[in-house]
């Protein structure tokens, strides 16, 4: 498509409408990955828009992000005009109907900037002027025109009124996540300390069972979707999961519709969970101890056991199921050879499970997949001052678990390290930055988290025109006095409590999740509660 719009000089236009791009008031771009970077350019130039930000004088069209990746948007600030920080639901409104008033009174572009600024949520780079140390590490980032030293994120209060979508547009080509998706709650317990998502989105925010229920018949109604998955950070910590899936599988079983329950834990795959999760049509099972030693996942607080893990893996074997996902990470602090060979040794621990059970299917076998993601250092969590493994180091410690498995019973696979290198430099990346994303887009480059597409020479090309070293960003470590590039943006969890977890990480201490005990990290003051963050 893309190949025959620049042919045509067609410029790219809405799905809905056809209407062209260019033409819109508003164009917003949810950041899911680091990765995608290079694609917001590409559609910027194929809608015929001026990539940056200071090229595009007029009022409209606004470039918009959100989404993860915007909890540290400064390698892209020169693209972009506004930032949404945090729940988008309510600050989308405020931002269109100022938007809508400032064209009535022909305002200019920068004037609306100015009144964007004060509303809550909303981050405006081009109000913020970097400066470095001599050593490469920022010195400042100066508010201008009144912006304020730190942008606090949108936080919606109440999960059961907010919009939710029932009614979009059904692909009618195969697709990933081809399915409807009903949130049930927002946030996490937990506290996983490489987990970013587990932190920029506190705090947690349930939807009652009512409500859940409710929309998910309304998704399936308006969709026609044979399957709905239920979608949180942890899908078996709502609080009333037993209730909210007999509500569920009341209907969903009558009309033939798959229920699919991802992000579950070890430690709470209860017999009741069990019993519900037989009664829907069945799937794989995908469990995350995330590190093969007990002293790794205490580091990165998993708070789940070998035990426990293998006490699931039974309970699931008992009832029917002979194939079970783990998920791993390498390359996480403190990680040794030794933490390695334990994610085998897990491995082999879950295949003796199954045929040492004497209630698996008789005549079967287990399949066992193993796969492993390179751990990346993100903002906003305690490993944010930690560094990235090399790739080297990386390619060794995949090589030694692939030599450490004596069974064609388990399946590995893991992400390539190329990919993982320019994942982290983004992720921790500075202003800087801008310049080599719009000189790699140049080169060529985009659709970059495709293997077949990514191209790490015209990246490290880039990076070489430009003079600036990507493992200043990945394989460097922090200080806790050293300014981070998103230190002026607030989304809840104070520095203080993530330098305090990442202290108690190298201690190997671990913090128990959010119902057991409060941990002060500061996040319920955003939504009206009260919190003794550290700090």
């Amino acid at each position: 498509m893309e190949e025959q719009l620049r042919k045509n000089n067609v410029p790219l236009f809405a799905l809905e409408s056809g209407d062209y791009i260019k033409d819109f008031d508003m164009i917003g771009f949810t950041l899911q990955y680091e990765l995608s970077y290079t694609n917001v350019l590409n559609m910027l130039n194929l809608a015929q828009i001026p990539l940056k930000s200071s090229d595009r004088e007029n009022l409209t069209p606004l470039i918009c992000v959100g989404g993860p990746c915007a909890c540290n948007p400064e390698p892209i600030t020169d693209f972009v005009d506004i930032v949404f920080l945090g729940d988008g639901e309510e600050t989308t409104n405020q931002v269109i109907d100022l938007l809508i008033d400032c064209k009535k009174k022909g305002l200019s572009k920068k004037e609306f900037l100015l009144k964007a600024k004060d509303i809550t949520g909303i981050y405006v780079p081009s109000f913020y002027e970097d400066s470095y140390n001599e050593d490469g590490t920022l010195k400042e980032l100066k508010p201008l025109y009144g912006a304020p030293e730190k942008v606090k994120k949108a936080v919606v209060s109440d999960m059961n009124k907010v919009f939710y979508p029932k009614e979009f547009v059904v692909p009618y080509i195969n697709i990933v996540h081809d399915r409807a998706v009903e949130e049930i709650f927002r946030g996490c317990i937990r506290g996983c300390r490489f987990c970013q998502a587990g932190f920029i989105y506190r705090p947690i925010r349930e939807k009652s069972v009512e409500t859940i229920n409710k929309q998910s018949k309304a998704l399936i109604d308006s969709t026609g979707y044979d399957e709905l998955s239920l979608c949180s950070l942890s899908t078996s910590d709502h609080s009333e999961v037993n209730n909210m899936l007999t509500t569920l599988i009341d209907w969903t079983v009558k009309e033939n519709i798959n229920l699919s329950l991802p992000s579950l834990r070890v430690d709470n795959f209860s017999d009741e969970l069990v019993e519900q999760l037989n009664k829907v049509r069945r799937s794989g099972l995908t469990f995350a101890p995330e590190a093969g030693t007990q002293r790794l996942r205490d580091v990165i607080n998993k708070n789940v056991t070998q035990e426990e893990v293998i006490r699931t893996c039974t309970k699931a074997f008992d009832n029917g199921w002979t194939s079970v996902k783990l998920y791993f990470m390498m390359g996480l602090p403190t990680e040794t050879m030794e933490d390695i060979e334990g994610i085998a040794n897990l491995g082999m621990d879950v295949i003796h499970a199954f045929y040492n059970n004497p209630n698996r299917q008789k005549g079967t076998g287990v399949q066992v997949s193993i796969s492993c993601a390179s751990f990346i250092p993100k903002p906003f969590t305690p490993f944010q001052w930690e560094p990235e493994d090399s790739m080297e180091s990386l390619k060794a410690k995949q090589k030694h678990l692939l030599e450490s498995i004596p069974t064609k019973k388990i399946r590995v696979s893991y992400h390539e390290t190329p990919t993982s290198l320019l994942e982290g430099v983004l992720a921790r990346g500075d202003r800087r930055l801008g310049k080599v994303i719009l000189r790699a887009y140049e080169l060529g480059c985009k659709f970059d988290s495709w293997d077949d597409q990514f191209n790490f020479d015209a990246w490290m090309q880039a990076f070489e025109e430009n003079g600036i070293d990507p493992h200043f960003y990945t394989h460097r470590k922090r200080e806790f006095s050293e300014l981070l590039p998103w230190d002026h943006l607030d989304y809840g969890v104070s520095r203080k409590f993530l330098e305090f977890e990442n202290k108690k990480a190298h201690e190997n201490k671990t913090t128990p999740h959010c119902r057991i005990k409060c941990a002060g990290c500061g996040a319920n003051k955003l939504n009206g509660g009260h919190c003794d963050a550290r700090g």
